[in-house]
């Protein structure tokens, strides 16, 4: 049960940001945060990651679809199994984020991005993220490693 609080917690706490940015952000604006180590942006992300496929959005959401119902059913799968959290956790943290990436590509026909790093080195500074993609690329880490080691 832990684990399904855990991606429903993600995904709404998603939801709410991204609703928050799209109702207050405005494209052009940014705000830096936390002494200039986070920099606040709206961007609206036509792809997957650093808008790879953004003129092919419809793959895009379905492979996005496809992929979070395979990692579903490996999750579901996973919770017969006695023991092995690690891997629980690592799917749950990737699905909390592929949930709410795929739903803003199915709703909104975009993801929202919203923060950036401020650094020095601009091609870094200028891809935008949200929290679902740390989620999914911590998730998918963790994950692997969890599924390596048995």
């Amino acid at each position: 049960m832990k684990y399904i609080m855990m991606i429903v917690g993600i995904f709404l706490t998603e939801l709410g940001i991204k609703n928050r940015v799209e109702q207050k952000g405005r494209a052009d604006e940014e705000k830096p945060v936390l002494r200039g180590i986070l920099i606040l942006r709206k961007y609206h992300n036509n792809g997957a990651f650093l808008n790879l496929g953004e003129k092919k959005k419809i793959w895009v959401a379905v492979c996005s679809v496809v992929l979070t119902s395979a990692v579903t059913v490996l999750f579901v799968l996973s919770l017969g199994n006695r023991g092995n959290t690690t891997l629980r956790t690592g799917l749950a943290l990737l699905l909390g984020g592929a949930f709410s990436n795929t739903y803003d590509r199915l709703k909104r026909k975009y993801v929202v991005d919203y923060f950036s790093f401020g650094v020095k080195w601009k091609p870094f500074r200028q891809v935008v993220f949200n929290l679902a993609d740390f989620c999914i690329m911590i998730g998918a880490l963790v994950a692997a490693l969890a599924a390596g080691g048995e």
